[in-house]
């Protein structure tokens, strides 16, 4: 089963991970590396079976595939879910532990932080392997994340305006935020910076009345937020919210955020907002200008050159856009088809290449 799995969606390695010493359970996940090496982040999560954290890894480097190639790096997909809970069975032998098993794939997959684990974690992992990012800046990395990734959608967003308004100003456009955690509060700075207005919402009151008190946005409820008056609606919280439900109360032009898995369903709900006139902006590229940042440590830290990288988010939007309209596509299935024919043509290349060397080795 998992082989067939494997093999009907092109996955290259799953490596199981254990260590008795520390309880360590974690797989790795290596989809694609023909763009280069695979980056993504370290995950730890209580799974219920080891079943689902199979089917959790095998979706999230995949998706690293195509985020890392649509962004433009030369990077390929891969992942790792660790079983757990965190931070109750985290230890620094723990995350050594996984150190050594990644430092044992010699550079084919480099890990990062991610949902359930910190710098800390990382900084461990450190102590094993020069194979992570997104450690200390003691160590020479860029540090929190989280402002690149919120410049990184400020920057999508005004491509997103262009396409939905000809012009990419947000300067007087009104913009509904869904979630106001730290990627979001940096985006209410830019957007707020450029004149914009701002509607948010979350679970966290205090959140709000930050957003509220320092940038005089306008708050109402959860649910309201798919109704209000904007131009651009920025969901930068859960996942599945664009879904039968939520999309024709829209009321907006463009849709812009930060969170991941926006669609509930990519295909027929990229399909329904396209019929309803909004330009969506698809997820995973609007929010790569995280791992664009911890992509440069792989060179040496720079931060002017990292978030030069993360101002070119603009020009792959505008390749999405133009893919859209050149193959008659959604946004998002434009995104996939940018990921795709970057990969195709590494794929040709290397593949001449490989050709033209056996050739030149049976010549002599």
């Amino acid at each position: 089963m998992i082989f067939d799995k494997m093999v009907e969606l092109d996955y290259e390695q799953l490596v199981f991970c254990h260590d008795g010493a520390s309880g360590l359970k974690a797989i790795i996940c290596i989809h694609d590396t023909t763009l280069g090496p695979a980056l993504g982040g370290a995950r730890m999560w209580n799974y219920e079976t080891e079943e689902e954290a199979i089917q959790d890894v095998l979706r999230l480097a995949r998706g690293m595939t195509y985020k890392n190639a649509a962004a433009g790096l030369n990077l390929g997909g891969g992942k790792t879910v660790i079983i757990g809970e965190a931070p109750k069975e985290k230890s620094e032998a723990f995350f050594r532990a996984l150190g050594r098993y990644v430092n044992s794939l010699s550079g084919r997959y480099i890990t990062a932080e991610d949902v359930g684990t910190t710098v800390a974690d990382m900084d461990f992992i450190y102590q094993e392997t020069p194979y992570v990012c997104g450690i200390s800046e003691s160590y020479g990395s860029g540090g929190n994340p989280s402002p690149m990734t919120a410049y990184g959608v400020y920057t999508a967003m005004k491509r997103t305006a262009k396409e939905a308004f000809g012009d990419d100003s947000l300067q007087g456009k009104t913009v509904a935020l869904q979630g106001v955690g730290n990627v979001s509060y940096s985006l209410c700075e830019h957007l707020h910076e450029e004149g914009a207005s701002l509607i948010v919402t979350d679970i966290n009151q205090d959140s709000i009345e930050r957003a509220v008190n320092d940038f005089g946005a306008q708050a109402v409820g959860i649910e309201e937020i798919y109704e209000v008056d904007a131009d651009i609606f920025a969901p930068c919280a859960l996942g599945g919210i664009l879904n039968d439900d939520t999309i024709p109360n829209l009321k907006v032009k463009a849709v812009c955020g930060s969170a991941n898995n926006q669609l509930l369903e990519d295909d027929r709900h990229g399909k329904m907002l396209q019929e309803k006139g909004i330009v969506y902006a698809p997820d995973y590229v609007v929010n790569s200008g995280g791992v664009i940042n911890v992509a440069d440590e792989l060179q040496g830290y720079n931060g002017e050159r990292a978030k030069d990288k993360v101002k070119e988010i603009y020009n792959q939007m505008d390749k999405i856009f133009n893919i859209a309209k050149r193959d008659g596509v959604t946004p998002a299935a434009a995104a996939d088809r940018l990921a795709e024919e970057r990969i195709d043509s590494m794929m040709r290349v290397k593949s001449t290449f490989s050709q033209n060397e056996v050739t030149t080795l049976s010549r002599r």
